[in-house]
Formats: structure tokens, sequence, C-alpha cells
């Protein structure tokens, strides 16, 4: 299992309406949360081992109407947790 983390800049007025996208249309979602900052969202994903990670975000993620860009980091490790 991979877990990738990624950050969406959404057009205005767009970011509830990904979110709810990210929420109901794409299962590999762990949890997304509103930002501050330079990015409106981040999501964090399970993706299956050897899952092909651009395609991923490519292909499902950016082309979210609302999407303006996105920044996407691979986790390693997890420490701690529930």
């Amino acid at each position: 299992m991979q877990t990738i983390f990624v950050q969406f800049k959404c057009r205005p007025g767009m970011a509830y309406a990904v979110a709810d996208t990210l929420v109901q249309d794409v299962e590999e979602i762990s949890e997304v949360y509103s930002t501050s900052g330079q990015y409106d969202l981040i999501a964090k994903f399970y993706l299956p081992a050897g899952r092909d990670l651009g395609h991923f975000v490519t292909e499902k993620l950016q082309v979210i109407n609302g999407v303006s860009d996105t920044f996407t980091t691979v986790a390693f490790k997890a420490f701690g947790g529930n």
C-alpha cells in the first residue's frame, strides 16, 4: 500500500465542490481537509503497491472540475497514530 498526500489549488469558489467530488468519486481517498496558505485542500490517498502514481494524479485528480493545480507528496513511514 502506498500513501500519498495531494494538495489542491482550486478555482475561486470551487474548493468545497472539489472536496465533495473527491469524497464521493475517488475510492482511494482517506480524508480531505481545507487548508490555509498556498493550496486550498490537502487529501490523503491509499493506493495499491505498484499503482502508477503519475497516472492516478493526472488522470483521476487533476481532471476534477475546479482543480487548477496539484502538489503531490509520497509518504514513506508513518510514526505514531491512533
